[in-house]
């Protein structure tokens, strides 16, 4: 009973990590960006970009860790490693490389360079710089959209 208790307990956390985090990309993607752009200083686009993306950054990284510690530990309940040998889960190796991606970006991409590198076009280019953020942003929505609903539709029987 307390194994099943906690793949229940790691799905919910799986659940409302995703709802967090893929939910601030969506809002990121569909409101904030397309508000900045909107601005007409440079430097307020590049202050109020900066101010939001650092309180969200916090949540991604929270909630990435816990949909990747909460999806380990359903593989393992489930015994389902195997998966990833079957294209037929392909939501599975979906859902895997959207949480490889943005884990990636927040841990090791972001802190190295591409902080840096965000302020050095900001300041050179900001349109063209938060044009291609913009875009960015629409390919891992995109993604991330469809491997949430691969990975519920896959996860209930229906892929």
């Amino acid at each position: 009973m307390i194994d099943f208790e906690l793949f229940t307990l790691a799905r919910a956390i799986h659940v409302l990590a995703i709802v967090l985090w893929i939910g601030g990309v969506a809002f990121i993607t569909t409101v904030l960006l397309p508000a900045i752009q909107a601005l007409n200083s440079d430097e307020e686009k590049i202050a109020l970009f900066e101010r939001l993306e650092h309180k969200f950054s916090w949540q991604a990284k929270v909630t990435t860790l816990a949909a990747g510690i909460s999806g380990y530990v359903m593989l393992e309940f489930l015994n389902a490693w195997q998966r990833y040998l079957d294209a037929s889960f392909w939501w599975l190796h979906l859902m895997t490389l959207v949480w490889f991606i943005f884990t990636l970006v927040l841990f090791v991409l972001e802190p190295l360079f591409l902080h840096r590198w965000f302020m050095q076009q900001a300041q050179a280019n900001p349109q063209k710089t938060f044009s291609k953020i913009l875009n960015m942003h629409r390919l891992l929505l995109a993604l991330s959209l469809l491997a949430v609903f691969g990975g519920v539709a896959g996860a209930h029987g229906y892929l």
